[in-house]
C-alpha cells in the first residue's frame, strides 16, 4: 500500500465530522462486517455516521451489534463518503442516492476499478475487513468489542472459515488481534457458516435437484418460483454455491439466480488454477480468481446460453 495515500486517507477521515459509509448491493458478510466495523468505530470516535446498504440488511446479519443502524438510503450531506468492499460504483446501487462521488474506496477485489478520489485497494488481503482491522488503529480509531465482532465476521465469511486458498499468516494475526479486542470467534463462526434458516435449506433443495454437470463444470438455477415456494426472503443463492464447490471432481461451479425484471445473477466458484473473475468481467461483473459474480439481462435460458460456453472455454472443454 502507498504510505502517502494511506496518510492522506487518515487525515481526511479524522478531519471529517459527518461521514457516509456504504457497501454493495446484495451484501455478503464482508460487506456488512466492513460497513459495521468502520461505521461503529467512527461513531465510537465521536463522528456523525450513516451506514447504508441499498438492499438493506439481510436477516442473517441481524445478530451483529449495530445492525439496526444500517439504512437503505442516506439523508443529508456529508464531509466524506466512503465505500467499502465494492469493486465498482455500479455495485453500490442506490446507496449514495445522488450524493457526491465517493471520496474513499476501501476494497480487496482484484477487479476493482479505482472509482473513488482516493483508492485503498489491497488485492492480497483476504477480506476488506482484514484491511480495516489494520487501518483503524493507524487512523487512531478504536476497535471496540462490537467493531471487533463485525470485522471478524467479515474475515470468517470471506475466507469460508479460514479455508480459502488465499489465506495468509497476516489474516490469522488480524484474527487473533480482533479476538483480543473482544471478538467472539466461536459464536461468529456458528452464525456465519453453520446456522441456516429452514427456508434456506429448502431453497438449497430446489437448486440441488436441478444440478447438472459437463465434465468438471457443474451448474444449477434458482427461479423466482423456487424462492416463492419456500418463502426464502433474499435475492441470493443462500450460499448454495459454496456448498456445490465441495463436490468431488468439479473444478468450476456456476449458479444462476433469477432476480426479476429480466435480470439474472450469476455466481462462479472455482478451484485454484481457474480465474473465474475474468469470465465475470466479460459480463460486467468481477470478483476474485476463485469466486466471482455478475448480473446480466435476459431469461435463465439466455443467460446460460451465454455464460456456460464462456465458462467451458476456461476449462478448455470446447
Amino acid at each position: 500500500m502507498d504510505e502517502q495515500l494511506l496518510k492522506i486517507a487518515r487525515s481526511e477521515v479524522l478531519e471529517a465530522d459527518r461521514l457516509l459509509v456504504a457497501s454493495h448491493i446484495r451484501p455478503d458478510g464482508d460487506a456488512i462486517g466492513s460497513l459495521l466495523g468502520l461505521g461503529l468505530s467512527l461513531q465510537a470516535a465521536g463522528k456523525d455516521v450513516q451506514m447504508v446498504s441499498a438492499d438493506g440488511l439481510p436477516s442473517i446479519f441481524r445478530h451483529l451489534a449495530g445492525s439496526e443502524l444500517v439504512s437503505s438510503r442516506p439523508e443529508g450531506h456529508f464531509d466524506l463518503i466512503i465505500v467499502v468492499d465494492c469493486s465498482d460504483l455500479d455495485r453500490v446501487g442506490s446507496a449514495l442516492n445522488g450524493s457526491s462521488s465517493p471520496d474513499l474506496n476501501i476494497d480487496h477485489h482484484p477487479t476493482n476499478l479505482n472509482f473513488a478520489r482516493l483508492n485503498l485497494v489491497e488485492t492480497e488481503a483476504v477480506a476488506t475487513a482484514e484491511m480495516l482491522a489494520e487501518y483503524l488503529p493507524y487512523f487512531g480509531l478504536p476497535i471496540t468489542p462490537r467493531v471487533a465482532n463485525a470485522l471478524l465476521f467479515g474475515i470468517i465469511t470471506d475466507t469460508l472459515g479460514f479455508r480459502t486458498h488465499n489465506m495468509t499468516p497476516r489474516a490469522l494475526r488480524s484474527t487473533a488481534n480482533l479476538m483480543e479486542a473482544g471478538g467472539d470467534l466461536p459464536n461468529l463462526y456458528h452464525h456465519a457458516l453453520l446456522k441456516r434458516s429452514f427456508e434456506a435449506a429448502r431453497y438449497w433443495g430446489a437448486g440441488l435437484s436441478g444440478l447438472q454437470r459437463d465434465g468438471r463444470l457443474a451448474w444449477t438455477s434458482l427461479t423466482l418460483a423456487d424462492r416463492r415456494a419456500v418463502g426464502y426472503p433474499g435475492r441470493d443463492d443462500a450460499d448454495l454455491n459454496n456448498v456445490l464447490s465441495t463436490v468431488e471432481d468439479i473444478d468450476i461451479v456456476v449458479v444462476f439466480v433469477e432476480q426479476g425484471k429480466g435480470h439474472i445473477k450469476i455466481s462462479w466458484r472455482s478451484l485454484p488454477g481457474f480465474d473465474v473473475s475474468q469470465v465475470a468481467l466479460r459480463f460486467g461483473g468481477g470478483g476474485h480468481a476463485a469466486a466471482a459474480g455478475a448480473e446480466i439481462e435476459g431469461s435463465l435460458e439466455e443467460a446460460q446460453a451465454k455464460v456456460l460456453p464462456a465458462t467451458r472455454a476456461l476449462l478448455n472443454l470446447i
